[in-house]
């Protein structure tokens, strides 16, 4: 029977109010009983094993209450931390209050009031401690790994057994509290470099981690301060009768690796600020690369597609104004596009660039940026331009400029290039359409596609010395909306993508555009491939239309482990066939295609694999097209022929491999023509 965690939390709640109570009743009495030379009628013992069931009951609470929780933000996480922290600093303040109040009466001078004032003080602050605790833990395990949760497991089970190790009335125990507090403290310190979180904080969710980080640590400060200034207090007017808080490991520890933690972050977040402009100006650019990519699919006319260019610009890399100028075929004045510049500021730059015999900028040289100078009548110091090319011929030229000095850099360049040649594209597959419109519009809307997805497939897979990797793709129609491509992300480590939109024809691989853009930008931020899904399925919901979607597997291989991560979008399992077995299977990780969800629910449908590779394995990915290929009595090609194909053919080198492949699909269906697209990339493990 499984127990509902309302249930939990209400009977935990419980547990912990009748434990703090009948801990001031017991320490009370043991308390009045040594003041008037009575022998106690309790244990003396019993405090401290009453204060490590409250504990207990508050750790089991807030498991269920935070731990358990559905997805909730960094920052959300940080705000419990400082709601709870404030309420239990007013409560304690409020005490602090009465005692001043109260002034040198009996009643504030009474020792049983004295202990009732510490020991609620202590409650509410063991409350804190157990509740940021397990905030800590939400931080430090996100992106977990096997070894990161046995590791946190120790941990936390060192503090569990702490609480009952306090409770053992076992004076020669007492000898080995430095040490096991020192253990507690250590491996906190071991924990406490897990930060991954941080990098996915923006600019403004930065500043207030670090503005609740410092708040928690006050509160560490002045809980700390309260609770060992009333044990000296108390000590001082009882002579050690009390339920001392500076003898508890468990407490003691809890305060050290909060405080650590929290310094940890701290000083990371204060680290990565400078990181975060970047980071975002990284999404930026694939947001902006997509509006390039679909223009062609949404507006009417080339002038918007400048307009977007321009923005899109400008807002990459934080430039002062742009403009476009393009080159009528037919005599015509050149035609201008202006973002935060007049035509006059134009003319004074165009004239010191001619008089200045300055070259590359505006005409076929390679130095596309300078450093303008001081010219009278204009703002600017620093000069980018970018040749527009249609057809290989330059329709016209992009030009950006800063107002410092040095303003632009070989990565500013490289982005610019990169998007005034998809500009260029979009443009081009623009004028084509219209042209095909006019005279055969869908055959010559066919041919364009085709060419475009011709040139976003690899010529030729990044690959490694320790497999080969070949591709073999062919489409229904004269275009398809299959994908697949590879970028280096590092020495040793490739990512690979396969892919399936869902329709044919020219949408399909329009979108097919939009997803390697999407990839290209991604891939080298060097995600893990679950965060990679979870972006590219961000960036694809603001594009996608409603009825659309795409399916995807991502890989990355790493030859310096021997290992093999992979994500699953909805698409086809991936069959690998294990050498040493002498066997093939299919890898069914959950996945759901990108664009059908298009909100943060999304990473609650994706799961990371990963396997080690050995020498003789092979990887094949495939789209639907092969496995639901059909013969002549409608029956389909399937996944169990095509792993029976695979484990008859695995000691083939990798070309063989898929070619025989191939020849049995076709041999099968008896006809080269083709109902859906076929892709296959097979990898061999050397």
């Amino acid at each position: 029977m499984r127990i509902s965690s309302r249930t939990v939390t209400r009977f935990t709640t419980i547990v912990a109010i009748i434990s703090w109570l009948a801990l001031v009743f017991t320490s009370e009495t043991i308390l009045f009983s040594r003041m008037n030379n009575i022998q106690p009628e309790v244990s003396v013992d019993l405090p401290a094993i009453l204060l490590s069931v409250y504990i207990l009951s508050l750790f089991i609470f807030y498991k269920f209450k935070i731990e358990k929780a559905e997805s909730i933000n960094f920052v959300d996480l940080l705000w419990k931390v400082f709601v709870t922290g404030l309420i239990i600093t007013i409560v304690s303040l409020a005490f602090e209050l009465l005692l001043k109040v109260l002034g040198q009466s009996s009643l504030a001078q009474n020792v049983l009031f004295l202990n009732f004032i510490y020991l609620a003080n202590l409650g509410l602050v063991s409350a804190y401690l157990v509740s940021t605790f397990i905030v800590w833990k939400r931080l430090i395990i996100y992106q977990k790994s096997k070894f990161l949760l046995r590791s946190w497991q120790i941990f936390e089970y060192a503090f569990l057994i702490s609480l009952v190790y306090m409770a053992l009335p076992f004076d020669y125990l007492d000898q080995v509290d430095q040490y096991y507090g020192g253990a507690l403290v250590l491996l906190g310190i071991f924990l406490s470099a897990n930060m991954k979180w941080v990098a996915y904080l923006n600019f403004r969710q930065k500043w207030k981690s670090i503005l609740l980080i410092l708040l928690a640590m006050f509160y560490l400060f002045y809980f700390t301060f309260v609770l060992y200034s009333s044990t000296v207090e108390l000590n001082n007017l009882t002579e050690g009768e009390f339920l001392d808080v500076r003898e508890n490991v468990f407490i003691t520890a809890i305060l050290a690796f909060i405080f650590i933690y929290a310094l940890f972050s701290l000083l990371v977040i204060l680290f990565n600020l400078p990181t975060s402009s970047v980071f975002e100006q990284k999404l930026e650019e694939v947001v902006n690369f997509q509006r390039l990519s679909q223009s062609i699919q949404t507006e009417q006319s080339e002038d918007r597609v400048y307009e977007i260019l321009l923005e899109s610009v400008v807002s990459t890399v934080f430039a002062d104004a742009s403009w476009i100028e393009i080159h009528p075929k037919n005599g015509e004045e050149d035609t201008y596009y202006m973002y935060q510049i007049s035509r006059a500021e134009i003319d004074v730059i165009k004239n010191y660039v001619s008089k200045n015999n300055i070259k590359g900028l505006f005409d076929s040289g390679t130095d596309k940026s300078r450093n303008l100078g001081l010219i009278k009548g204009t703002r600017f110091r620093s000069i980018l331009t970018q040749p527009i090319l249609v057809k290989n011929e330059q329709l016209g030229t992009l030009v950006v400029l800063k107002d410092v000095s040095d303003g632009f850099n070989k990565e500013m360049a490289k982005i610019v290039g990169t998007f005034t040649n998809q500009a260029g594209i979009s443009i081009e597959n623009f004028r084509l359409l219209s042209e095909a419109l006019k005279n055969e519009r869908y055959k010559e809307e066919l041919k364009i596609a085709q060419r475009v997805q011709q040139s976003l497939l690899p010529k030729e897979l990044e690959h490694d010395d320790d497999y080969d990797i070949m591709s073999f793709t062919e489409a229904a129609d004269e275009v398809g909306g299959d994908y697949y491509d590879t970028y280096q992300i590092s020495e040793g480590r490739i990512a690979l993508i396969i892919s399936d939109v869902s329709g044919k024809g020219t949408s399909a691989a329009f979108h097919m555009s939009q997803m390697k853009g999407i990839f290209q930008s991604l891939a080298q931020l060097d995600l893990s491939p679950s965060d990679f899904l979870i972006r590219a399925n961000d960036a694809l919901g603001r594009c996608l239309d409603k009825n659309s979607f795409i399916t995807t597997s991502f890989f990355v291989i790493d030859s310096t482990q021997k290992k093999v991560e992979f994500t699953r979008a909805g698409h086809c399992p991936t069959l690998y066939y294990n050498h040493q077995e002498g066997k093939a299977h299919y890898f069914k990780n959950k996945g759901l295609g990108l664009g059908i969800i298009r909100n943060n629910e999304y990473r609650n449908y994706i799961h990371t694999n990963y396997f080690h590779y050995q020498s003789g394995d092979v990887m094949l990915l495939y789209t639907d097209g092969i496995t639901e290929a059909k013969n002549r009595k409608g029956e389909e090609f399937g996944y169990d022929r095509l792993k029976e194909i695979l484990e008859r053919n695995p000691g083939r080198d990798v070309k063989e491999i898929l070619d025989t492949l191939i020849e049995e699909l076709y041999a099968f269906t008896g006809s080269k023509t083709i109902d859906d697209d076929y892709t296959m990339i097979c990898v061999k493990f050397k």
